[in-house]
């Protein structure tokens, strides 16, 4: 694994202080330590939730200069069956991952000050450590195979997506945890048997401590979307299809791994309405 530097405990204001460092840095091993540290101390109660020495909130995370970013249908897929085509699955990964360690940062960051429990934001918290781990443990199979992340490009739509809920909680859960986390429950199974296939058990091994991870991800997306629903005396199902409807492009798509999304909370009855093929 790679070395984790050590932050600086001034860096970190607050829990909201942390969260936003970690979203600015364009360092990545800083990213993640910063939302690891966070968490952790979090976790033991040692940071207030908010200070008046907290950073302002950034429109975008910070990056380094690579990767390239490039619009999703610029993207160029290729065989599991070679090395080159596993690099490029993971590098699409690691994107992933990094994004959704900012997103995680940045339900907490931004909607601080909303009337939550603490709780709320213990599951985030877990979701952006758990996210950080994710980051390195992929970036760390790149380099074992002789790449690193940044040698390809990727494309933005994940902070896209997130961009246009940034002024509305429910909607926000929505998006992130309900449909763009989801959907790795509905892909990621079928890319570790190919994984194991091709033999690279390595790899598979890192999507399996992904998958398990993510189920709980979209577990706290779904209990704090119900949560929201339920004290405004909403129809959950309804509400997240009239917000998925105003707030993301084009349709969900099928096949659905309804068990895995089930067990997170995420019913049927929330998203088959929704897709091109809601029979499939």
């Amino acid at each position: 694994m790679p070395v984790v530097m050590p932050v600086e405990i001034e860096t970190i204001t607050s829990l909201r202080g942390g969260a936003i460092a970690a979203i600015r840095s364009a360092d990545l091993d800083r990213k993640t330590a910063l939302a690891q540290e966070s968490a952790t101390r979090w976790f033991a109660r040692t940071l207030s939730l908010r200070s008046p020495l907290d950073p302002a909130l950034a429109d975008r995370p910070g990056r380094p200069e690579k990767p390239e970013l490039v619009p999703p249908r610029h993207m160029e897929k290729r065989s599991l069956h070679t090395v080159k085509g596993r690099i490029a699955l993971l590098h699409a990964i690691a994107h992933i991952e990094l994004n959704a360690v900012d997103l995680a940062l940045d339900i907490v960051a931004r909607f601080a000050t909303e009337p939550v429990p603490n709780s709320f934001f213990d599951g985030w918290m877990q979701v952006a450590f758990e996210e950080a781990k994710h980051f390195r443990m992929v970036r760390t199979r790149l380099r074992d195979l002789g790449a690193d992340y940044g040698d390809l490009p990727a494309h933005d739509g994940l902070w896209q997506a997130a961009h246009a809920t940034r002024n509305d909680l429910t909607a926000r859960l929505a998006v992130v945890p309900l449909i763009l986390e989801a959907r790795g429950l509905d892909v990621t199974p079928a890319l570790q048997a190919k994984m194991r296939e091709t033999g690279d058990m390595e790899s598979a091994a890192v999507l399996d401590v992904i998958y398990n991870d993510e189920k709980g991800h979209v577990a706290v997306g779904a209990k704090w979307f119900r949560f929201l629903c339920a004290r405004e005396r909403r129809d959950p199902a309804r509400t997240f299809q009239d917000l998925v409807r105003a707030n993301f492009r084009g349709s969900l798509k099928a096949p659905f791994n309804d068990i895995a999304r089930a067990e997170a909370g995420l019913t049927p009855s929330f998203y088959r309405s929704l897709t091109s093929t809601s029979n499939a």
